[in-house]
């Protein structure tokens, strides 16, 4: 037998002695009590068909519940069965590149722009999946926790821009460590993560996180933006209009290139593919083939061998055992106790007993 919550066994070992010294402490209390009121033979004789025994027997059910209780509560599990499990589809989470690279034209009409359509398109195509929202560039959060409400997760991608991060820089590492925690780990459904970025990262280790994610049970798959020659970086104002270009110190204009090895060994270590974008988007087509695949596996898989849960036994034995201990009467009956009136009506030298029942005589003269 094995337990689901076996931290109530804990709390039993400290609440049963405790109820029990309560309840010896509380009957003590009443026979003092009963002491109390007047002459000890006379409190004897008022008290004698008090039913102590059942009164022991019913503190002894209470305790007996309170144990039953607990077990129920720590899910007691024995025997396995196989149950079909509803499908509960994919979690996707995007992490999308928002650095000021990725304001680079090379893709039109840029970097960026491209990739944010291909994150709507992806949306519109899920067929009841979750999907969440990372930005990052030199640091990266959260922006959309796993839902289903598409229009909303949408609503937040417009907003996606450069400037809701004011670190520079690009963390593809830490976004995969980011989306990773995204994920809800007490639903069965494949993790998906797919990132999209121009792969410049010079900060972290992503191919490390990515090796991390895998032995969580995330696949991962990358589209890289931008091409390996290189485009020059836009820098912008407030209002997001390009008003230049970076430069380096001797003046020449700095291009951000297309890093393909790390994102495809990204990819392959997360036992994903690596796509790269282009201007007719036919790498979303392939990355939702490969998801569609990975639904028909999610439905071929809905079985699964649980524990047995068997509180229910002992929850019902609790219940048995409280309405046990309330049928217990707190006096015995009258017809089963005649020596004590018998006693009463010879001890005054006046009675006399016919049957069962003492007749007093009366001796006035």
């Amino acid at each position: 037998m094995t337990f689901a919550n076996p931290q109530f066994l804990l709390l039993g070992l400290i609440l049963l002695p405790a109820v029990a010294i309560f309840l010896l402490w509380a009957s003590k209390r009443r026979r003092q009590a009963l002491r109390l009121l007047g002459e000890k033979k006379l409190i004897d004789r008022l008290s004698d068909n008090l039913n102590w025994r059942g009164r022991r027997w019913r503190s002894a059910l209470r305790l007996a519940a309170l144990l039953l209780l607990i077990i129920a509560l720590a899910r007691p599990q024995w025997g396995s069965e196989v149950r079909e499990i509803e499908q509960e589809g994919l979690q996707v989470m995007v992490a999308l590149d928002v650095s000021q690279s990725m304001l680079a034209e090379d893709i039109k009409p840029t970097r960026l722009d491209r990739a944010k359509l291909e994150i709507a398109d992806l949306m519109e195509r899920l067929d009841g999946d979750e999907v969440g929202l990372v930005l990052f560039s030199g640091a990266s959060f959260i922006q959309v926790p796993l839902t289903s409400d598409y229009m909303t997760a949408l609503s937040y991608l417009d907003t996606a821009g450069p400037n809701v991060i004011s670190r520079p820089g690009t963390v593809i590492g830490d976004a995969i460590r980011t989306a990773v925690k995204g994920f809800d780990p007490n639903l069965s459904s494949q993790k998906v993560l797919v990132v999209m970025t121009d792969g410049e990262d010079v900060e972290t280790d992503p191919v490390a996180a990515a090796q991390k994610a895998a032995e969580e049970d995330v696949l991962i798959y990358t589209i890289g933006f931008g091409t390996p020659e290189g485009e020059p970086v836009p820098e912008t104002n407030q209002y997001g209009d390009v008003i230049g270009y970076k430069r380096d110190e001797q003046g020449n204009a700095v291009l951000s290139r297309l890093d393909e090895v790390t994102l495809q060994e990204v990819a392959r270590t997360g036992n994903g593919e690596y796509y790269r974008a282009s201007a007719d988007g036919a790498e979303l087509d392939s990355l939702l083939s490969e998801i569609d695949q990975l639904q028909k596996a999610q439905l071929e898989s809905r079985f699964e061998t649980r524990q047995i849960d068997r509180f229910q036994i002992f929850l019902a034995l609790a219940v048995a055992a409280l309405l046990l201990g309330e049928l217990i009467p707190d006096r015995r009956s009258e017809q089963s106790f005649p020596k004590w009136k018998t006693w009463i009506a010879r001890s005054s030298g006046t009675g006399t007993v016919v049957g069962n029942e003492p007749t007093v005589e009366s001796t006035a003269h």
